[in-house]
Formats: C-alpha cells, structure tokens, sequence
C-alpha cells in the first residue's frame, strides 16, 4: 500500500489488524518519506526525496541545477526496486520461520542506499563534496556532449584501455594533454575541447565512429529514436500497443518464452 502512514490503520487494514488474522502475511509499504520520522507525514515527489536524500546533488553539471532522469531514481529506483526486494527477502524468511513481516519502503531510504556505489569513491579520492571535481562528474572522459543538429553524445571511458581506445578513433592519441587522463587540473579544458569537436558533426556521425569499439561512447536517444536503435531492435526491448510506445518486461528467464 502507498497511502501515507496511518491511513490504512484508520481504515481498519493496518498490519497489526491483518496480521492478527494471518501472522504469515508479507504486508508491504511504500511511501516517500517512510513510515516514521519528522516528514512521514508530509507531502513529496520524487525529486524531494532525492533532495533530501543526497541522491540529486550529483545530477546534472556543475553550473547547474540538479535535475536527474524524472521518476527513475526515487520513485522507480529507491522507492518500488526496494519494496519488491524487500518482500520478496520476507517471502524467503516465512518460508522458514512461518512469520510474516511488514516492509517499510521509504524512496528517501533507498535512493540514500543507491549513492553505496559512489559513496565508495570517497577514500581513493574520486569523490568530493563539490560538484564536478570527482572523478564520475568532472573529467571530459565521463559526461554528455551537444553534437551539430541539436543531438548529444554520452562519453564515459573511464578504465585507461577503453579511453586509449576513445582517443585513437579522434585520432589524439598522441596529443600531450589528452594523454593525461588523471590530471584534474586539465580536464575543463580538455572538456571544452571535446565539446567543440562533437559540435562539428551530429550525433549519428559519431555514433557510426565509435561503434563496435571499447571507446564506450554512445548516442542518447529519446524513447522514441530508442525503438529504431539495432541493438534495441535486436532485443525487442520497445514496441507500441495501441498506440503508446512501452518497453518490454526486465529481466529476462531462460524459463519464459519470448
């Protein structure tokens, strides 16, 4: 359920009410701000929780304001992938113990467990507070560019022999600063170098170059460019039912029949 805290109590279907009745039930909540603490009560969507949650400070630029991928990241991400992952873990538990378990999902929990991975950037130093100087969100080898026609171009070659490979398609393998990848000083300007070479040639031009290499460079296409891609096609991920473009199920089973 996805009201927030006490409602379904007031209704009289709280888990003390149900699981008094069937103490195996598995009874799962979702909420943004969770089922305790100062905000339980207040209203929020996806970009509060990532707010307060640390989850935006990291989105977008620096320069700019955060804004991440609208829905995925609290809502989707923190919020609906933990309350699945936590009855499916309190479904195993009943399995042995024969007792239920209420899941709290709250989205400002899990998009703060989602930053685990970055977080652990933090001691090699390749994580700083300020935005744009650590090694996710500040070099050239790891951001968007704007290509010729209004396209863009995604850039995140990050382990040395996948950005050997990236320079060696633009041809400046052997260019003095370029082959400097770990020198945060440069990257600003290397930046903007790069930025005015991609916006000499749209984005299909560059996706064409870099394709089938380890340069892991890629072209971001809209949901709707997304269903003409080849390797989009090939795994039949996007369709239109009635209408509407939608995406297939994930993951997949050896099990289900396509």
């Amino acid at each position: 359920e996805g009201f927030r805290p006490g409602v379904m109590e007031r209704l009289g279907l709280g888990p003390e009410d149900v699981m008094h009745v069937n103490p195996r039930l598995v009874y799962g909540r979702v909420t943004g701000w969770g089922q305790t603490g100062p905000l339980a009560q207040a209203a929020g969507h996806d970009l509060n929780y990532l707010a307060r949650s640390g989850g935006l400070w990291y989105a977008s630029n620096a320069g700019e304001a955060p804004f991440p991928p609208p829905t995925l990241l609290g809502d989707i991400g923190g919020g609906a992938l933990y309350l699945v992952i936590g009855i499916l873990a309190a479904l195993l538990t009943q399995k042995t113990t024969g007792k239920g378990a209420v899941i709290d999902a709250a989205m400002v929990d899990g998009s703060s467990h989602m930053l685990s991975l970055l977080m652990s950037l933090q001691g090699p130093g390749g994580l700083v507070k300020e935005r744009g100087k650590s090694l996710l969100d500040g070099p050239h080898f790891s951001r968007t560019y704007a290509c010729r026609g209004g396209g863009y171009i995604s850039v995140q070659c990050l382990e040395p022999q996948f950005y050997a490979a990236f320079l060696r398609k633009l041809d400046l393998q052997e260019d003095a600063g370029f082959c400097k990848q770990f020198e945060p000083a440069l990257w600003p300007e290397l930046t903007a170098r790069l930025a005015g070479l991609f916006a000499q040639e749209p984005a299909s031009h560059w996706d064409d170059l870099f394709a089938q290499t380890d340069a892991c460079v890629a072209k971001i296409n809209a949901p709707q460019e997304a269903q003409n891609d080849p390797h989009i096609q090939a795994r039949q991920i996007w369709s239109c039912a009635q209408g509407l473009l939608q995406a297939a199920p994930a993951p997949r089973f050896s099990t289900w029949a396509p």
